[in-house]
């Protein structure tokens, strides 16, 4: 009989737990109304860091994108630069769905990329591939971007393995300064 009541208040706080998380829906009355499309056009630069499981910064870079859009369909061009000297690229290939939902891919994404804004709110997940030491790994990840005003956005992904999260990145979009570069 013991057990039952353990299984029952482990149960309960399952159910607790699980009934805290953060959802899209939370931001339906937020402003200022993040517009994906008109954010993501034109020239802009963020600044990030990746954080291990123990918060422990194990990387930091700039990115520079180049958004373009033609209707619902739009191109993202990123460049990023690691503070080690790394340069990768991401090509994402976007289209606007109906409700605030997107869709999108990309070169190291595997299959497709769904997401969508509510509010200032844009929440945004798919599988991306990884090189780490020579391998490389996929991990999923669950991305959220807040807008802040009509320059700034502030970006972070859980990036996690087998339903564990290994890391955490944080991004800072300033739109405001155009001309700036990375480099």
């Amino acid at each position: 009989m013991k057990w039952l009541y353990k299984l029952s208040a482990f149960a309960a706080l399952i159910l607790l737990l699980s009934s805290c998380t953060t959802q899209l829906k939370d931001y339906q009355a937020s402003s200022p109304e993040l517009d994906i499309q008109q954010y993501f056009s034109g020239n802009l630069i963020a600044w990030g860091m990746v954080q291990d499981y123990t918060d422990n910064v194990t990387r930091r870079f700039c990115v520079e994108i180049d958004g373009q859009w033609q209707g619902d369909n739009g191109l993202l061009k990123e460049v990023f630069y690691f503070a080690d000297g790394e340069i990768s690229y991401r090509n994402w290939q976007l289209k606007k769905l109906p409700q605030g939902k997107y869709q999108g891919s990309a070169e190291d994404v595997v299959g497709e990329a769904f997401g969508q804004q509510v509010g200032f709110a844009f929440q945004w997940q798919y599988d991306l591939l990884v090189p780490i030491d020579g391998d490389t790994i996929e991990f999923s990840l669950d991305d959220w971007m807040y807008q802040i005003d009509e320059y700034r956005v502030f970006n972070r992904t859980k990036m996690k393995k087998l339903g564990v999260t290994l890391a955490e990145v944080t991004l800072f979009f300033d739109k405001q300064t155009p001309g700036k570069t990375c480099r």
